[in-house]
């Protein structure tokens, strides 16, 4: 079949090598023939194990190996690309079309960064460089990057073709200015002697590293080389147990190990990293959180300057953890979509309503921004709501350490706002009951001519829907009604219903029970 005529020519170091191949990236470990067919073949491992149909094998004989039974297979060189140097790919992206203005935007962990520019005419002036999956496999000819795109602030290379960490560094040390970079989806051979290469990142502020299989060790082996970074994105890696970073790191502000196979127990072994502000463990499988060197009600010392955490789609289930978190000093916002804490009433909206409470120093719960006033209601009705399980305690002054330990803020509370009154107290309904249907009449006080309105409510409705149901009533805008209710079992008692989000079983309304209705106009 003359294959070896037809074959292009193979890299003499092509082994080790990283190639693409129909929209694939792989890993070469083997270049030769493969009985009983003829020609030259690449025994490729591939990035996504499934691509692949074999674990480097075939008809019995071994050829290399892969760490996963199917993650490899052969293919004919003609069908994989080694790739091209970077200001090859820089002229491919940039100067199709001299005329031509660009506006791109590109991201690099959590930052994002625009510009604009003419192609041919502006190499030398662009801010930014978009190589994501380009094939990128080295810098090419000495010391011309640096003449060619000297300004370059921003570099995405995600899905580059580089095969070694020396690779980037040779790119980036003619890049002076280089402060962001991307390599996500990259294998790159780990350097020996990671203090070669400092210079090449010497300014380096963020990097991306997400989906590069690397652990723990290693993102620490490779550290010395980024001496002011202070943004690092590890996503979809291995890392499962951290250790300390000593001397290294140290300037990062914000750390992302989303979806990494986190050991839970480790994590205090980054909490002394002094500036670190913003830290995702999010679908990390975490399930408990613990500052030992704090008591209940006082602040940890790690984690000094935490101010955003993202624990979302993880196992938390108990409020415990939420106690450990009140012990950070400066925490400020808090991502947790997706776990599985509950309150009583199972309500999702009181659950966050408990977890405003119980962080005072938050700001912004699951991005929403925590208002004065949506504070001050949910420390009200938690203190009501807790009340009771308080005097049973000792009350005033007489809480006990289990009371103390489940609820590290309810006598700060207490200050703040002053003891609740038995009849604010408010008592948690058995599951049995919580779809229970409760008969309650709307009385209103304020309009003489109108007669009360019996209805069937759900215990589980909240106060919104309710004030739905009366808009359509009365055709007075929601907004404008103030509901109170009273009680047969405490006549002479009128309790403010001030909660929109709250169920009517959370206020302790039972079957009986009266809604005094008032609007504006009233």
């Amino acid at each position: 079949m003359g294959v070896d005529q037809t074959e292009p020519e193979v890299p003499a170091d092509a082994v080790g090598r990283r190639v693409s191949c129909g929209g694939e990236l792989g890993t070469v470990r083997y270049v030769g023939p493969v009985p009983p067919t003829a020609g030259l073949w690449l025994g490729v491992e591939w990035d996504n194990p499934a691509r692949g149909k074999h674990d480097g094998s075939h008809e019995g004989a071994r050829y290399f190996t892969c760490r996963h039974p199917k993650g490899a297979s052969f293919v004919r060189p003609a069908k994989a690309t080694f790739g091209v140097d970077f200001l090859t790919a820089v002229r491919q992206v940039y100067q199709i079309n001299t005329e031509e203005v660009l506006s791109e935007k590109i991201t690099i962990s959590t930052r994002k960064f625009e510009w604009t520019g003419l192609q041919e005419r502006s190499l030398e002036s662009l801010p930014s460089v978009m190589l994501n999956r380009r094939g990128v496999n080295g810098p090419g000819a000495a010391g011309e990057i640096r003449k060619t795109t000297p300004n370059v602030r921003w570099l995405e290379l995600s899905g580059s073709l580089l095969t070694r960490w020396g690779d980037a560094a040779a790119i980036c040390e003619q890049l002076e200015q280089l402060e962001g970079l991307q390599l996500s989806f990259s294998r790159l051979l780990l350097p020996s002697d990671p203090l070669t290469h400092r210079q090449a990142f010497h300014n380096l502020k963020v990097l991306a590293l997400n989906n590069c299989e690397l652990t723990w060790p290693q993102v620490l082996e490779c550290a010395p080389m980024w001496p002011l970074l202070e943004d690092l994105s590890l996503e979809e890696n291995n890392i499962t147990e951290l250790q300390r970073p000593e001397g290294v790191l140290q300037s990062l502000t914000c750390l992302n190990l989303s979806s990494n196979p986190l050991v839970q127990e480790s994590l205090s072994s980054i909490s002394a990293l002094s500036r670190l502000e913003n830290l995702n463990l999010s679908n990390t499988g975490l399930t408990a959180i613990g500052f030992e060197d704090a008591v209940p009600g006082s602040q940890t010392t790690m984690f000094p300057a935490l101010k955003i955490l993202n624990l979302k789609s993880n196992n938390i289930t108990e409020w415990s953890v939420v106690n450990e978190l009140a012990k950070l000093p400066c925490l400020m916002r808090l991502y947790c979509r997706g776990n599985r804490l509950e309150s009583s009433d199972g309500n999702p909206k009181t659950a966050d309503q408990m977890l405003i409470a119980k962080l005072g120093t938050l700001v912004f719960l699951n991005n929403c921004q925590i208002t004065p006033e949506e504070r001050r209601g949910a420390e009200l009705d938690y203190i009501k709501m807790f009340g009771e399980e308080w005097l049973k305690a000792g009350g005033p002054g007489q809480a006990g350490p289990d009371f103390t330990s489940q609820h590290p803020r309810y006598q700060s509370l207490i200050h703040k706002y002053g003891a609740p009154e038995e009849g604010e107290l408010k008592k948690p309904i058995p599951f049995a009951l919580k779809n229970q249907l409760l008969k309650v009449t709307f009385a209103f006080p304020d309009d003489a001519g109108r007669k009360p309105v019996e209805k069937k409510l759900p215990a589980t409705m909240d106060v919104q829907k309710v004030k739905g149901l009366l808009f359509r009533l009365l055709k007075v805008p929601a907004t404008d009604l103030r509901l109170t209710y009273t009680s047969p079992k405490m006549e002479g008692r009128e309790f403010e219903i001030d909660g929109d989000l709250k169920t009517l079983q959370f206020y302790s309304i039972e079957d009986g029970d009266q809604v005094l209705v008032r609007w504006n106009n009233v």
